[in-house]
């Protein structure tokens, strides 16, 4: 598995955009994103758990009831949620794919972001779609990524290449996300590509197994937003032997995946609202894994343990404590935590127990860009990993003022 350039316009046949429609007010500011692709392709989705659902959602179920897509429409600035006329309008955002691509709107996955509860207008969007469409490029993907940022400081993309059957295959991908997230897939936006002949049936597959590992393990601030989805995109123009069922080359392109979805999936995390660090938690030696996923989780969504890594304050009785409170049973006397960064490590904990440290080499290591918080449970061989971000003044101020 290699890195490449490209992200999600890396794979064969897909192009990509992204323009300035004026949904936002700010002219430096994308805000209107198109991915299309050559064939009709194998599509699959995962989407947000919360009860209240964006339109795009809803649509975008319906047009992937037959497993087919050939584009991906996403507009930023307007989540188009809790609207009388959002079905409506999402729905019109496929016809005007259609209108200018050629390609079914039965055929395109709608997604929108941004302030939800105002009504989305369409004239913006209608008035963009020719120079989004005359832009498309196979080297669009840093246009389409841009375009559906909104409070994120950079963009998210991503790609690789691999091979199945002696054939190059390869994977891309973009996603937002810096508020609104946490463990409740999918609480962001990422669209993925892939140019792999694979069935929709085990795009599926694919996309649940590994989600769970990854978007579904990042948690910014605790809020489960109502729009967001992983949605992605196969081709089939590698040439590979078209996988249809579990075995050696469905094994490969799942890890290829997880690979691509952990990339963005810190990236997110390092780029949550306000955030100075990326907080990584790893859980090891649990008695199984859904007990580590929980400690591993509820360490990076504690707000108080999210307060200390801003401050550098090795505090690790917030950390026993967030452990502490998950659903899970386990023996509290046996775990131990360490903190860890490019400044070095430093053990806190031990046997459930507070250990003598020197405060002035933690306060270094937490200082740093990346913490690893080491939660050991000596208890199996199950482990986990969850990323979060600092809790920063920054924060407040950015979801304080947000619609203005």
């Amino acid at each position: 598995m290699k890195k490449i350039n490209g992200g999600v316009s890396a794979a064969k046949g897909f192009k990509a955009n992204g323009v300035h429609c004026g949904i936002r007010k700010n002219k430096d500011k994308l805000d209107l994103a198109l991915i299309t692709c050559d064939v009709r392709c194998a599509a699959a989705s995962v989407y947000t758990k919360n009860k209240v659902k964006g339109a795009p959602l809803t649509v975008t179920k319906q047009n992937l009831s037959d497993g087919m897509a050939q584009a991906i429409i996403c507009n930023s600035g307007n989540a188009n949620t809790c609207n009388a006329d959002g079905i409506e309008k999402a729905t019109a955002m496929c016809d005007l794919v259609q209108a200018h691509t050629k390609i079914n709107s039965g055929d395109v996955i709608v997604a929108s972001t941004g302030v939800i509860g105002e009504p989305l207008n369409m004239q913006p969007i209608r008035d963009g779609m020719k120079s989004l469409v005359d832009g498309l490029s196979y080297d669009g993907s840093s246009f389409a990524a841009q375009a559906i940022m909104t409070t994120d400081r950079v963009q998210k993309e991503i790609a690789y290449s691999f091979e199945l059957d002696g054939k190059e295959c390869r994977i891309g991908g973009i996603a937002k996300g810096s508020g609104m997230i946490n463990p409740n897939m999918a609480t962001l936006l990422c669209f993925m590509t892939t140019d792999v002949d694979i069935s929709s049936e085990m795009l599926n597959v694919a996309l649940g197994k590994v989600v769970k590992d990854t978007l579904n393990m990042v948690c910014i601030d605790g809020d489960t937003s109502t729009n967001d989805m992983l949605s992605i995109m196969s081709s089939g123009l590698a040439g590979n032997g078209k996988i249809t069922q579990k075995g050696s080359q469905f094994n490969t392109f799942c890890k290829c995946l997880q690979k691509a979805l952990t990339y963005l999936a810190k990236e997110i995390a390092k780029d949550g609202e306000g955030a100075t660090k990326l907080l990584e938690c790893k859980v090891v030696k649990a008695k199984n894994t859904k007990c580590a996923k929980s400690i591993a989780s509820s360490v990076v969504s504690s707000s108080l343990v999210k307060a200390a890594m801003f401050a550098s304050d090795a505090n690790w009785g917030r950390i026993l404590c967030a452990i502490g409170y998950t659903q899970e049973q386990f023996d509290v006397s046996k775990i131990d935590v360490d903190l860890k960064s490019a400044a070095g490590t430093v053990r806190v904990c031990e046997n459930g127990a507070g250990v003598k440290f020197d405060e002035e080499i933690a306060t270094k290591v937490l200082s740093q860009s990346e913490v690893c918080i080491l939660v050991d449970c000596n208890d199996g061989n199950s482990k986990a990993t969850a990323w979060g971000c600092d809790l920063t003044y920054d924060y407040v101020r950015i979801n304080a003022d947000y619609r203005t």
